[in-house]
This record gives C-alpha cells, sequence and structure tokens, in this order.
C-alpha cells in the first residue's frame, strides 16, 4: 500500500506569522504539521535541529519538508538517521548564517549533497541570502534551483501570502515521490 508523505513545515529565525505561506499551508494543506521550537529568537542549532529530528523520526509515514529561510539550514544539519527518513525538501529563501550574528551558531552551512530530492527557491533581491550563495548552496546540496526575480526573503514583507508558484513546486516535488532513484540532473521546465 502507497503512503502518502507527511508535509513538515519548518519555520525560520523568528518563526512565520498568520500570514505568512508557512502558516497559510499548514491550515490548507491536509495532515501538514508544524515544527515548532522552543525558542524562535535566539536559535541554537542543536535544539532546533534535534527538534526537527524527532519531529520527523515520531511520524511512521515518509516526509516532506518544507522549510523557509533559517529553517532551510537546520534542515541540512539533519543526521542521517532522520534525513533517511525524508523523501524530498522544498527549501525557501535559505539563510546565510554567516551574516547575521543572532544565526551564526548554524553555521557554516553544510556543504554535502542532501539524500534526498530537494528544490531549493531563491530569490535575485533576498536581502538575507545573497543569490549567488543560494546558487552555491543548490550546488552543493544537490539542489534544483528556482531562480524567482526580485521576491525578496519569498515572505509576508515580500507580498507572498498564499504563494501559489510555492504550492505548485510542492506539488512538482511531491509527484516525483515513486521515484527510486536519484534525480538526474535536469533542468526542470518550469526554472
Amino acid at each position: 500500500m502507497h503512503t502518502s508523505p507527511r508535509i513538515l513545515i519548518v519555520p525560520g529565525w523568528r518563526d512565520s506569522g498568520p500570514g505568512h505561506w508557512q502558516s497559510l499551508w499548514a491550515e490548507q494543506l491536509p495532515g501538514a504539521e508544524r515544527v515548532v521550537q522552543d525558542d524562535w529568537l535566539t536559535p541554537r542549532r542543536e535544539a532546533w535541529v534535534r527538534r526537527l529530528e524527532e519531529t520527523v523520526l515520531a511520524r511512521p509515514e515518509p516526509v516532506v519538508i518544507v522549510a523557509h529561510s533559517l529553517g532551510c539550514i537546520a534542515t541540512t544539519h539533519m543526521g542521517a538517521q532522520a534525513a533517511a527518513r525524508v523523501v524530498g525538501a522544498l527549501l525557501v529563501a535559505p539563510a546565510d548564517p554567516e551574516r547575521r550574528a543572532q544565526l551564526s551558531d548554524f553555521a557554516p552551512a553544510p556543504c554535502a549533497p542532501l539524500p534526498f530530492r530537494s528544490v531549493l527557491v531563491a530569490s535575485s533581491n533576498d536581502p538575507f541570502c545573497p543569490i549567488r550563495l543560494a546558487g552555491a548552496y543548490a550546488r552543493a546540496w544537490g539542489s534544483e534551483l528556482v531562480r524567482l526575480q526580485n521576491a525578496g526573503h519569498v515572505n509576508v514583507e515580500s507580498g507572498h501570502g498564499a504563494w501559489p508558484l510555492g504550492l505548485a513546486l510542492l506539488q512538482s516535488l511531491t509527484a516525483g515521490l515513486e521515484w527510486s532513484s536519484p534525480v538526474e540532473s535536469v533542468q526542470p521546465a518550469w526554472a
């Protein structure tokens, strides 16, 4: 019997507020679950990654991660046991933990390929992560890169509420989950 994956919403620093696409998706998507951190304001890598790993490992079904900002970096720091339960990840507007003192505990960002299919969405004018760094992350992690023009940090402040393009990217990611081998390096049609 085919089990559909559990969607795990992984917010970044300071959480995602009520109008944020992550919050809206958590309400809309059947069975979506939000990873809730104990301390949103002073993030510590060990605590954040442990909470994420516990949440992943507590699910009986495979997991698809939908991460934003620092949540992307926390996802890449997961250990092998939890990462083995992940079948895909949508990594949106990753943070640069080396640019902000509050996030420095997450630096350096891992540079090893992720053991699951991932799509990294980056904006040409993200104030928290230069597009060149996002491209370097995508290459290092083996992620398909989707470049958005002038989308800021892909959050409420940059005009991204429900964010239908993001939902379409998530659907394209989950539609390919029956693949049993790693994705060939092919430029997606929507990039």
